[in-house]
C-alpha cells in the first residue's frame, strides 16, 4: 500500500487524488506544514530534503509531487489517466502536466522567496500570460486534451486552485475558472480536498 505523508492545501493534493481516481487504497498520513516541523529530526529521518508531500512504497521514498504521480500511473494506473505513450496526446499530456508546476506555479515561489513584494506587482504579468494560455485551451472542451479527463487534468487543477487562493485567477480568465470548478466537482478531487 502507498502511504503519502500530507498536509491540507499543499501538494500532496496531487497524488492523493489520483490515486482516488484510480480508486487506491492509501495510508495518508497528516503531518505539520510548519518550518519547524519540516526542518526536525523526525521529519529529516523520514524525509532527508525536508520536504512535503512524500510518498513511501516499500523502500521507495519520493518528495516530489510530479514524479510521484508518474511512479503511480506506471505502477498502479494500468494505461488509465494518461494518453498512450509516443502519441502527440502523450506529449501534450507531458506539456501540460510540466507548465503547470514549472511555469504556470513558478513565479508564486520567487514571490515568497522575495519576502514582501508584491506579487500582482511583480509577477502577476508572467502568471496572467501562462494563465491565458491555460483559458484559451480549455475554451472549447472539458479538459486540456478534449473530453478525456487525464492526470495532466489533476496537475493544473492544484495549480489553478493555488492561484485562485492569491487572487490571481479571477473573472478575466472564465474558462479556466469553469475548468477549475469542473475539476473540483469530481468526486475524488473533494475528498483529496478534505483529507
Amino acid at each position: 500500500m502507498l502511504t503519502i505523508y500530507h498536509a491540507p492545501g499543499t501538494r500532496s493534493i496531487r497524488p492523493i487524488w489520483l490515486c482516488f481516481e484510480l480508486g487506491l487504497e492509501i495510508d495518508i498520513r497528516t503531518v505539520s506544514f510548519t518550518p519547524e516541523f519540516l526542518a526536525s529530526p523526525e521529519w529529516r529521518a523520514i524525509s532527508p530534503a525536508g520536504k512535503l508531500p512524500l510518498l513511501q512504497d516499500g523502500d521507495l521514498t519520493m518528495f516530489e509531487s510530479g514524479a510521484m504521480m508518474e511512479y503511480i500511473l506506471d505502477a498502479c494506473g494500468g494505461g488509465r489517466l494518461r494518453p498512450a505513450p509516443g502519441t502527440h496526446e502523450s506529449a501534450l499530456h507531458h506539456q501540460w502536466s510540466w507548465f503547470s508546476e514549472s511555469t504556470l506555479a513558478r513565479p508564486l515561489g520567487i514571490a515568497r522567496m522575495m519576502r514582501g513584494g508584491d506579487l500582482a506587482g511583480d509577477l502577476g504579468e508572467k502568471v496572467s500570460t501562462c494563465l491565458a494560455v491555460v483559458d484559451e485551451a480549455v475554451q472549447d472542451k472539458s479538459f486540456l486534451l478534449g473530453e478525456t479527463f487525464y492526470s495532466a487534468d489533476i496537475m493544473m487543477g492544484y495549480t489553478l486552485e493555488l492561484l485562485r487562493r492569491f487572487d490571481l485567477l479571477d473573472d478575466r480568465f472564465p474558462n479556466a475558472l469553469r475548468y477549475l470548478e469542473q475539476l473540483k466537482s469530481r468526486d475524488a478531487c473533494q475528498r483529496a480536498m478534505a483529507a
